[in-house]
C-alpha cells in the first residue's frame, strides 16, 4: 500500500464506518440463531489487500473504538484484533492473494481467531465468566455467517482501497504467466 494522506483517510473512514455499522445495525440482527460480525471481516480484508502494518493499525483502531463505544474493558478487543490484522497482512504479503475464493477461508479464520481471542481475554479479565454449549453454537453460526458475507465485504474493501494499492492483486493474477504463478507442484497448469 502506498502511504499517502488519501490512503490514511480511506483507512480511517473504513474503521469508523465499520464500528458504526457494527454497533448500529449488524450486531442486533440474528439469522438462524446467530449474528454476523463485520469487524473481523473488515480487519481481515484491509490486512489482506493492504499489508501487515495497515492491518494491525486498523485492527487496533477498530478494537479501541468498539471498546470505547460499547463501554467494555478498553483495549480488550484491540489486544485481539491487532495480531489478527498483522498475521493476515503477513500472509497476504508472503503469498499472492489473487484467488477469487480466498476471502472465504480468510474470513472464517479471522472470525474464529477473533471469537476465541475475545473469549480468552474475557476469561482472563472477568471473575464470574461462564461458558456453555450455546456459546460454541453461537461461535459456529457467526463463523458460517461471516463466511457467507466474506465475498461482498472483501470486494467492497478492495474497491475502496484500489487507488492506493501498489498492485491490485486481482489484476496481477490476470497478467501473470502460467509458468510464473501457482504452487510449485502446479506451475504451468491453468486452474
Amino acid at each position: 500500500m502506498i502511504v499517502t494522506p488519501g490512503a490514511i483517510v480511506r483507512l480511517v473512514l473504513i474503521t469508523i464506518l465499520t464500528v458504526v455499522i457494527e454497533t448500529a445495525g449488524v450486531s442486533g440482527v440474528r439469522v438462524l440463531g446467530g449474528n454476523a460480525d463485520v469487524v473481523p471481516l473488515v480487519v481481515g480484508a484491509v490486512a489482506l489487500w493492504s499489508g501487515c502494518i495497515a492491518g494491525a493499525a486498523v485492527g487496533f483502531a477498530t478494537g479501541l473504538l468498539m471498546d470505547m463505544l460499547l463501554g467494555q474493558t478498553v483495549g480488550a478487543s484491540s489486544l485481539v484484533l491487532t495480531p489478527i490484522g498483522y498475521m493476515v497482512g503477513r500472509y497476504g504479503e508472503q503469498n499472492e492473494p489473487s484467488h477469487g475464493l480466498l476471502p472465504v477461508p480468510v474470513a472464517a479464520a479471522t472470525t474464529a481467531a477473533y471469537l476465541v481471542g475475545v473469549a480468552i481475554v474475557s476469561f482472563l479479565l472477568a471473575f464470574d465468566a461462564h461458558l456453555s454449549i450455546y456459546a460454541f453454537r453461537d461461535m459456529f453460526l457467526t463463523i458460517l455467517l461471516n463466511s457467507a458475507l466474506a465475498l461482498p465485504v472483501f470486494w467492497l474493501i478492495r474497491r475502496i482501497l484500489r487507488p492506493v494499492l501498489k498492485v491490485d492483486p486481482v489484476r496481477r493474477r490476470r497478467r501473470a504467466s502460467p509458468i510464473e504463478s501457482g504452487p510449485i507442484g502446479l506451475r504451468g497448469l491453468e486452474v
